[in-house]
């Protein structure tokens, strides 16, 4: 008999989570395309992304047992760029700020082998933002350009909300 423990998800990569999800994604969006037409597959898929980032947000801060700040979301960070996935320059590092700018997206990449890129930033990009929303709806994230849009490098700045 052997004592084996059942798999954390949290010990595969966030970049094979994704590759997972964007596997049978790619299917619902050809079927939801055949049915409702292409904006409505895309409408669907990102709706679901969003749903599952905000989702993914709100676990991660339950474990946490407080509201998050950017100091707790720095030390999560990791999970996102394990295994290269992101390659991340740190612009300025404060607990009222949070700016890096990503210079390398195997995301993107990945996305793009899979012939998914014209899709990647609702499998991806999207859920950044969203993710904010359930993990502390205080943290704000601005960003204006990605790779997956074709920019040289993604800036990402977060901001704790002011209080009134």
């Amino acid at each position: 008999m052997t004592d084996t423990k059942p798999m954390d998800l949290n010990d595969i990569p966030i970049l094979m989570h994704r590759k997972i999800e964007a596997m049978i994604l790619k299917h619902v969006l050809d079927v939801i395309t055949e049915r409702s037409g292409r904006d409505e597959a895309e409408a669907v898929i990102g709706a679901a992304c969003s749903k599952s980032a905000i989702e993914q947000g709100q676990m991660l801060a339950e474990e946490l047992g407080h509201a998050p700040d950017l100091t707790d979301f720095a030390a999560i960070q990791p999970n996102w760029t394990r295994e290269d996935a992101l390659r991340i320059e740190t612009v300025e590092m404060s607990e009222e700020k949070m700016d890096f700018n990503v210079v390398k997206c195997r995301y993107a990449e990945m996305y793009k082998d899979m012939g998914l890129g014209d899709i990647g930033h609702l499998l991806s990009c999207n859920r950044d933002g969203d993710f904010c929303i359930g993990y502390n709806p205080d943290i704000e994230m601005t960003r204006t350009q990605t790779i997956m849009k074709g920019a040289s490098h993604c800036d990402f700045r977060y901001r704790m909300k002011k209080e009134a």
